[in-house]
């Protein structure tokens, strides 16, 4: 037995209708893909809530050409007015009197004051040394019959050497007496003491001239039983 279709199964009637409901879903599809919207790259921008904390979920996508810079502060120039009726000093114009056929006398040599010298400073080592007037007998038989022993030496029993510093000038003079170690107790004071008192010296020469010299001398305080 042959089955038989009634028209209303047989789909073969509609199917003009079927490619155009494709046709126009492709179409809907098509115009869809062509018609969207795009959106530019943007720069994510971490913002801050009005309650002032960081929220990691509010973000803002800010497109590069919709960022807005801080307009540049304003330049301010302050003109000052300038008054017109006010009279501009001048240099002054001083007219001498000379033309390019004035003669110009010749200018009289320039002399400079003569030039001081400076005072000698004293020598450490010369060719001839100062010598004390009579020798190293003479001067130690000077400080033997004038130093005085000080008293606070004494009852302490300070005992020791005093090295004195001095200078022998030209004429052979003591002079800038100072101590360059001392001992205490008043020994330091008496060494300058007998220092200042000793007569003349020889001078110290240099290339057979007299010159100042700086002189170092020991002075030795003992106590006897």
């Amino acid at each position: 037995m042959k089955e038989k279709k009634t028209a209303k199964a047989d789909l073969r009637s509609k199917r003009g209708l079927f490619i155009e409901i494709g046709l126009i879903i492709v179409l809907a599809l098509v115009y869809m893909v062509f018609e969207g919207k795009s959106y530019k790259t943007g720069t994510a921008t971490r913002t801050v809530r009005p309650d002032g904390i960081i929220d990691p979920d509010w973000i803002l996508l800010v497109p590069p050409d919709k960022i807005e810079l801080p307009p540049p502060p304003p330049q301010t120039v302050l003109l000052k007015p300038i008054d017109n009726d006010k009279n501009v000093e001048k240099d002054p114009e001083i007219d001498v009197g000379i033309t390019s056929d004035t003669p110009i006398p010749d200018l009289p040599p320039l002399v400079l004051p003569p030039e001081v010298p400076p005072e000698d400073e004293p020598f450490l080592i010369v060719e001839q040394n100062p010598e004390y007037t009579g020798g190293d007998a003479a001067r130690l038989n000077f400080l033997r019959n004038n130093i005085k022993y000080p008293q606070v030496a004494r009852e302490i029993g300070i005992q020791g050497t005093v090295y004195v510093s001095f200078v022998v000038e030209k004429d052979g003079s003591i002079t800038q007496v100072t101590i360059l170690r001392g001992i205490g107790g008043g020994c330091d004071e008496e060494a300058i003491r007998v220092t200042k008192l000793m007569p003349k010296w020889k001078p110290g020469k240099q290339r057979g001239k007299e010159v100042r010299v700086s002189y170092n001398m020991p002075i030795k305080f003992t106590l006897h039983e």
